[in-house]
């Protein structure tokens, strides 16, 4: 197991939650969090005893307040777009295309790189005092990890467009109003809610959510039809097929 300077892990039954811990600059994204976070992710999705992972914020006011504005201030555009481009590939499209569902729990503020990082989870939950927004144009840029592009397949365009031009931060409400946020918790539940699902998700076929995050991540792709009915085949000649129908035939529950 690696030592992480800026996440901690917390493995609990099947659920592993993975916390941002850098409180004192609301858990701003920087490289070194970035990576770690890369690393922790890698370790999860090869982890058999992992099968849900959540995703919060250390502290009580932020989830992720963006990205660390200091380590870029003084880019070029190449610089710029190298950072963009690798901390895609490190992090936001890892965890949009784990074998594992990620969960974001925000727990308070999720701007910038921060709601984008939510954005690439499987889902979100928010607690009742989370503010989410993407405020780059604000900095004369715009979300550079992805938020223009998961944002509208969330929301439609038209609400994708007034968050991003705006700059203006949304309640954790308004945010489950568009459909950005699944469910929004009070803070002192929001973790346990979480975990609630997760343990849910964990008792379920690992294979088949496998094949499932891969199916519905081709959703909106020429393919996505072709790949469910492969996949769905397959998983058919897979054990935990065979394990789930017989214990549906047995009226009992299954052993994955």
């Amino acid at each position: 197991m690696s030592h992480f300077e800026t996440i901690s892990l917390y493995q609990d039954a099947f659920v592993t939650t993975i916390t941002i811990n850098r409180p004192e600059s609301l858990n701003a994204l920087n490289a070194q969090t970035i990576r770690e976070l890369s690393l922790a992710l890698d370790q999860a999705g090869k982890d058999r005893q992992c099968r849900a992972i959540i995703l919060t914020g250390g502290g009580e006011k932020a989830f992720v307040a963006g990205a660390d504005i200091k380590e870029f201030a003084n880019y070029n555009a190449s610089q710029a777009e190298n950072m963009a481009r690798v901390g895609q590939e490190l992090l936001f499209d890892k965890i949009e295309n784990l074998n594992k569902p990620v969960i974001a729990a925000i727990n308070g503020f999720a701007l910038g790189g921060g709601l984008e990082l939510a954005l690439s989870c499987h889902f979100r939950y928010a607690s009742s005092q989370a503010k989410l927004g993407l405020p780059e144009v604000t900095l004369g840029l715009i979300p550079g990890y992805g938020g223009t592009q998961r944002l509208p397949k969330l929301v439609g365009k038209g609400l994708a467009n007034e968050i991003i031009f705006s700059a203006k931060m949304i309640s954790a409400s308004r945010a489950k109003e568009i459909g950005l946020v699944n469910e929004v918790y009070p803070p002192e539940e929001l973790l346990e809610k979480t975990k609630e699902t997760a343990f849910q998700i964990a008792k379920n076929s690992p294979m088949a959510i496998e094949e499932a995050i891969k199916a519905v991540n081709l959703s909106d792709t020429p393919n996505g039809f072709s790949y469910e009915q492969k996949a769905f085949g397959e998983l058919f000649e897979k054990e935990d097929k065979t394990e789930g129908v017989r214990a549906f035939l047995e009226k009992r529950k299954p052993n994955f």
